[in-house]
């Protein structure tokens, strides 16, 4: 068969996302403090965009307008107050307590200073101490070996492969920095950092280093008759050498922070106000944006390149507000229907959390799964029961014998409250705690899913929880 050259006419369908479709959908996945970099930065790069000094008032005709009216009146006057102001239920309630909500909320620990680093704090130190030069250049290399926890994860070969010192030296700066505050810094065992805190508080019984240097596992697995049995001591006098043993502190390096703390700013506020809730989205920072009307005008005496780059700016702003205000609007609509279908957690807690799905709430406001997965992604609500992602009301179903269901996350918080309620001595087992989940919700539960749900809270099993004392 001979081979050719053929034109061939061939018509097909393709989805495109063009830049404007990328960013609407990226703003949607923004949290909060990433959608105000975003403004911001769009604010210094576009000269069309301008923040508005003013508040505009919003008038009763424009909540009256069209959907492709308010697209018009947008990209016209780009006003940030027309896709913030619209989507708020306070004009139902009082001006003056509106004004009052937003303050409750916010949080007065976003206003302290960060931690010092556990680092920066050791370094001090040092240099206040007759440390010389060269222990000093060890006593660096150690502590940018020493892990959040305040444990030195570098072998003695690592540390001299990085510095010009013998074994004897770097021993000798190790001792010194772990009798630096806080005690213990720098050790390479739990039993090293526990033993070093008992050398400077004076603590030389035998019996507590013994417990120290051989046994810290049997404490940990609650093997207390076996050690009261080797040592020859009381159960009594074995909880008086534990009691000592907690005033220790087995992760020094904990109560330090390298980082700034981040605190979450919850992008709506739901409150309760006699028989209704009042969803407010959560303006605080946030600039409204305006077209810069210089830029407009010298834009109708613009040619060539200087016209086409005016355009383009010029579309890239009203596209942005365009997106911003659909953002908030879906934002809005969404909390609204996680609000009509979980009302009974707002009511009375997460006890009563209903299953949902994604899906639900996509079908109630007639929008894709995919947007409401997107708009709940990094996104918090203050509610009167605590700050919650959106995505904590989004929980599976277990089946109830009245043929009803059960959020999974309300399952969590009767396991939660049960062994919170429990006999520390007695501590209740998976197994019990279905039987109980049986009596209460008439759910059937089996002991597995209980030590599921258990293990992703972070409570240990029964025989971890049992106190002896």
């Amino acid at each position: 068969m001979g081979l050719e050259l053929r034109q061939q006419l061939k018509l097909s369908q393709q989805l495109v996302m063009t830049p404007q479709l990328q960013q609407a959908i990226k703003l949607l996945q923004l949290s909060r403090l990433e959608l105000l970099e975003t403004v911001q930065q769009e604010l210094m790069e576009n000269p069309f965009l301008d923040e508005s000094e003013t508040e505009a008032d919003v008038s009763d005709s424009s909540e009256a307008m069209t959907e492709s009216q308010a697209e018009e009146e947008l990209v016209r006057n780009a006003d940030w107050e027309n896709y913030l102001g619209e989507f708020s239920s306070t004009s139902k309630q009082s001006a003056a307590r509106d004004a009052e909500m937003p303050e409750e909320g916010m949080s007065f620990e976003a206003r302290l200073a960060s931690k010092p680093s556990l680092e920066g704090h050791l370094n001090w130190q040092m240099r206040l101490s007759n440390f010389s030069e060269h222990e000093l250049a060890i006593g660096e290399i150690i502590l940018g070996n020493v892990d959040t926890n305040g444990y030195l994860q570098a072998s003695m070969e690592e540390i001299q492969s990085m510095v010009q010192a013998t074994e004897e030296e770097i021993e000798y700066v190790l001792s010194r920095i772990q009798r630096l505050d806080p005690i213990g810094i720098g050790a390479r065992t739990p039993q090293e950092c526990l033993l070093v805190q008992m050398e400077v508080l004076g603590y030389t019984d035998p019996i507590l280093v013994s417990l120290v240097t051989d046994h810290l596992e049997d404490l940990e697995k609650n093997r207390y008759k076996p050690l009261a049995r080797k040592f020859k001591i009381s159960m009594d006098e074995l909880k008086s050498y534990l009691d000592l043993m907690q005033t220790l502190d087995p992760m020094p390096g904990t109560n330090f922070s390298s980082t700034e703390p981040h605190y979450v700013s919850p992008d709506v506020f739901v409150y309760k106000y006699g028989e209704e809730f009042v969803i407010i989205l959560n303006e605080d920072g946030m600039p409204r944006l305006q077209m810069n009307t210089f830029y407009m005008d010298s834009m109708q005496g613009a040619a060539g390149k200087e016209k086409e780059y005016f355009q383009e700016k010029m579309r890239s702003a009203a596209w942005l507000m365009k997106s911003l205000y659909q953002r908030q609007r879906t934002l809005y609509k969404v909390v609204e229907s996680i609000v009509r279908f979980q009302r009974a957690f707002f009511e009375e807690g997460v006890t009563k959390l209903k299953p949902l799905i994604l899906k639900e709430v996509a079908e109630d406001i007639e929008m894709h799964e995919s947007t409401v997965s997107r708009i709940t992604t990094s996104k918090y609500v203050s509610t009167p029961y605590g700050i919650f992602e959106l995505k904590f009301f989004f929980n599976s179903a277990l089946e109830l014998d009245d043929g009803s269901q059960v959020g999974s996350e309300s399952v969590k918080a009767l396991i939660k409250q049960m062994i919170a309620e429990e006999d520390t001595k007695k501590p209740l087992s998976d197994e019990k705690i279905g039987d109980e989940l049986k009596e209460k919700l008439e759910v059937n539960i089996a002991r597995r899913t209980v030590a599921k749900y258990r293990s992703a809270m972070g409570i240990p099993s029964s025989s971890k929880r049992k106190q002896y004392f």
